[in-house]
């Protein structure tokens, strides 16, 4: 099985998990915890790109609850970037500068909009702290778990080639 087709099934995984009458979290999230983890994400960054990152902490009504932000001129190609925490699965996932931008990471690097060393340093970060970096090809095909996501079939989003549609980017990195 492919790291992509690992994905995908975790996504179905995580999709199922007993919760709350809402999407935003799973019975299993530690508010605390998850906050704790972000704060030490925000601090490896802003070390390791020398400058300092914002942290996010009050997005409601979301299936993720911290954002962080890395400033355009802390990165190399003078974009700015944005790290969105899902509720779900220790997943992350990387903005370039808007969730529909690149496909991945590399194809971020390959249009000038990461550089190669900005990657690996988020990447490494991400990963130190135990996060699972997602593709965002991955995020935006369109939802098909078992949430009223996939009955209802619309959502508010307004981008990305499912536009109007509930993708797994609804699912884990959205407001609902």
């Amino acid at each position: 099985m492919s790291d992509h087709e690992q994905i995908l099934t975790l996504f179905h995984a995580l999709d199922q998990l007993p919760g709350p009458d809402h999407l935003e979290f799973p019975d299993t999230f530690d508010h605390a915890l998850a906050k704790a983890r972000a704060i030490q994400l925000q601090d490896r960054l802003s070390s390791d790109l020398g400058h300092p990152c914002q942290l996010d902490d009050q997005t409601q009504n979301a299936s993720y609850t911290f954002k962080i932000a890395i400033p355009a001129e802390a990165t190399e190609a003078d974009v700015p970037l944005a790290v969105r925490l899902s509720n779900y699965g220790n997943f992350a996932v990387v903005t370039t500068p808007l969730p529909d931008s690149h496909a991945d990471l590399d194809h971020a690097v390959r249009e000038d909009a990461l550089s190669a060393s900005d990657r690996d340093r988020i990447v490494s970060a991400l990963y130190a702290l135990g996060y699972t970096l997602i593709p965002q090809h991955l995020l935006h095909q369109r939802y098909t778990g078992v949430t009223w996501l996939a009955e209802d079939g619309t959502t508010h989003l307004s981008y990305g080639p499912h536009q109007g549609q509930a993708t797994w980017w609804t699912r884990f990195f959205e407001h609902l």
